[in-house]
Formats: C-alpha cells, structure tokens, sequence
C-alpha cells in the first residue's frame, strides 16, 4: 500500500480528488506539481507540506516561491522541475494526472526508479506504449491505471496469470452530450454544448474528448499496451448510465464487470492501496435504484475522433503521437472559440497527412513526432 506520493497534475480534477483520497488515507504528500495555478497549490502546500512544489509556468513559481518564503518547501519550475517531483525520494508511488503528452518524460523517470506509477495521464500510453511497458518491466515498476475504464480491467483481471485466457475487453463510455446527434449536427456545436457531459465532473480537455469520443479511442490505445493485446481483443461500447465501468470477456465465454457509482475517487483510492483495499466514505452504488443497464454501439460515423484512434492504433508507430499532439492543439483552439467541433477531427486528420509515421520509434523519435505533429495542427487552425 502507498504510504507517500508525489503527485503531478495537483490542481487538475484528478489531482484534487488525488488529494482528497491521500487525506482520508492520511498518505505522506513528497511533492506537488501544477502548471500555473499559484492560488490553488499554495494553499495544498500549506496543507500537506511537501518537500518540494512545482509551478511549469516559471513567472507563476518565482510568484509562488515569493509566497511560501515562511516555509522549507522548495519551489521549482518548467520540465527540470516536473521531472525533480516525479524523482522525488520520499515517493513510493508517483501520480501522474498531468494532462497531455508532458507526463511522458516524468513518467518514464518515475519508472526507472522502480516507483509505483499510479496512470491519469492516458497520453504517456497512447504516445509511447510499448517504451513505457518495456521500461517498467526492466526496472519492476507497477503501473495502476487510475482512469475508470482501466481501473475497471485491472480489477477483473486480478487472479488472472494467463493473458491468453482474455478473449476481449470491453470499454465503456456515457456517449458524451451529443450522444444521438448526426455528424452534421455536430458543426453547431459550441464549447458550452461540450462542456456538459452527462455524469463525470473532469477537467475541460478530457470532457471535450469525451465528447468526440476521442477519449474513448485514446483508452483503447491504452489498453492495449496495458494489457499486451492486439486492437482485435479491445472493443468499446456505448452504456448511458455509467454504472459498469469496463467489462472481461474471457475464452470460456465467462464475463466480469467492475460496477460503481461514476466517482473518481473509487479507482484512485483502489490505485493507492492495491493489492488491497480500504474503506471508503462514498455512498455506495444502490442495485436497486441504479435503473436498466442499457448499451449501443459507437456511431463512427459522427464521432469520427474515435475511428481515427482505431486506425491510428492499427498503423502502430509514431501514428498514435501525431494524433495525439494534434488533438491536443485542436481541442485548445475548440475551447477558445478558434475551431469548430467537427474541426477537431479535421485538424488531427490533416496533421496524419502531413506528418509521417515512423515505426519502432525512440524516445527522441516521438517527442520529435509531437512537435512535428502540434507545428503541422497550428499551421492547419491559422488558416
């Protein structure tokens, strides 16, 4: 069980549940990092005393640093200091909750320690899969995936030694808030519209890609390389009420699910205490009030984000990095007002035809894929 974190991404969603979950479990806190939120991680600082703390935004450090002047917490900032919370001694378990592909490197460092990586940052996966499980296997690093889906697989394959007895998972999504909608009627779709999702509260980037179901493409590429199975075996279903999390559906026809109120506590608490379990204060999922459980397959033909992961994951390579650096720029221009919805997915597919796929890529390989990947989107949204 973890007894100290460091945690990357404290002031996001994940990152402040995160610490809602480490004080109930009264977890040591090594080192906090956010990107510019000075108000926000000066006041975790003051409360859960790490050693160090990180603002990426240097001018948002140096004010923070000004701030904390009573204490011995050292403030750093920009990659150097990600990458020294991510390393930080005390950790035995290493939260990574950062959003996109900048949780990449840290994680990797994490991993060369030999720390417990609990996963928020689906990015590190999906951009460089097959590195990151080959680095944590070498240097035995577990990784616990902390998103719902994964979370739910992780659980249902507890007991399971044989990955050859794994016919298919199964993921599941809500469908978002345009659930239902054609893909001409998507066009129209503002920021606002897409910021409402159904059941999760999340930060804004992951609540737009849930709305295109891009996430959804994103954690099958995840699954994938968290599991060692070939894009045939990870499917991904449509389920409104998001009372089953992700299913198993074993060779003799055997299936698991993992149930739970939609509450991301639920797999941070299980990423904190693995192999075992801890008491949580949350009101429990009630059978009987929780209605039908219903399910529908993925319109691909509106929510086309998710057909691009899909080909992207079988093209293998750097594809998957193109993609996922694009998205990220398409999504940041949608939220400004600069993009429109359907323009997301028209960004990512003109970077894939500007950008090309290089196969068994290096570390420099991807990270040179995502730069090349974020200039080609910047170039397609200034148009």
């Amino acid at each position: 069980m973890t007894k100290t974190i460091a945690l990357l991404g404290s002031t996001g969603s994940i990152g402040r549940q995160t610490l809602a979950v480490a004080r109930e479990l009264k977890l040591r806190v090594a080192a906090l990092a956010a990107g510019s939120s000075v108000d926000m991680l000066e006041a975790q600082a003051r409360e859960f005393h790490p050693r160090l703390a990180v603002l990426y935004d240097a001018a948002a450090a140096e004010v923070l640093r000004q701030r904390l002047r009573d204490t011995d917490i050292e403030v750093l900032s920009g990659p150097e200091g990600l990458l020294a919370a991510a390393q930080a001694q005390e950790a035995d378990t290493v939260v990574t909750a950062v959003v996109g592909s900048v949780g990449l490197e840290p994680t990797l460092a994490a991993i060369r320690l030999g720390r417990r990586i609990a996963l928020a940052n689906k990015e590190t996966l999906v951009c460089a899969g097959e590195l990151v499980m080959a680095q944590a296997a070498a240097y035995g690093a577990d990784i616990v995936p902390v998103d719902s889906e994964h979370s739910a697989i992780f659980q249902c394959l507890q007991g399971c030694a044989d990955r050859g007895e794994i016919r298919r998972l199964i993921l599941t999504c809500s469908g978002g808030p345009f659930f239902g909608k054609r893909y001409e009627e998507l066009e129209s779709m503002t920021p606002a519209d897409a910021l409402k999702h159904p059941n999760w509260s999340m930060g804004a980037k992951i609540t737009i890609d849930s709305a295109t179901l891009m996430n959804k493409g994103l954690e099958v590429i995840e699954a994938m390389r968290l599991y060692g199975l070939p894009l045939a075996q990870v499917e991904a279903v449509v389920h409104r009420q998001s009372v089953i999390h992700s299913l198993v559906e074993f060779r003799d026809g055997a299936m698991l699910a993992q149930l739970g109120t939609p509450d991301m506590k639920l797999p941070i608490r299980y990423a904190m205490t693995w192999p075992h379990r801890a008491a949580s204060p949350e009101k429990p999922l009630d059978l009987l009030s929780c209605g039908a459980l219903t399910f529908a397959p993925i319109d691909q033909d509106a929510f086309r984000c998710f057909a691009i992961a899909r080909q992207c994951a079988a093209v293998g390579g750097t594809a998957c990095t193109i993609m996922n650096a694009a998205n990220e720029e398409a999504v940041w221009a949608f939220l400004r007002g600069e993009n429109s919805f359907n323009g997301i997915h028209r960004t990512v597919e003109a970077a894939l035809d500007r950008v090309a796929v290089k196969y068994r890529p290096s570390l420099a390989d991807i990270l040179e894929a995502d730069r090349l990947a974020r200039e080609a989107a910047r170039a397609v949204l200034s148009r």
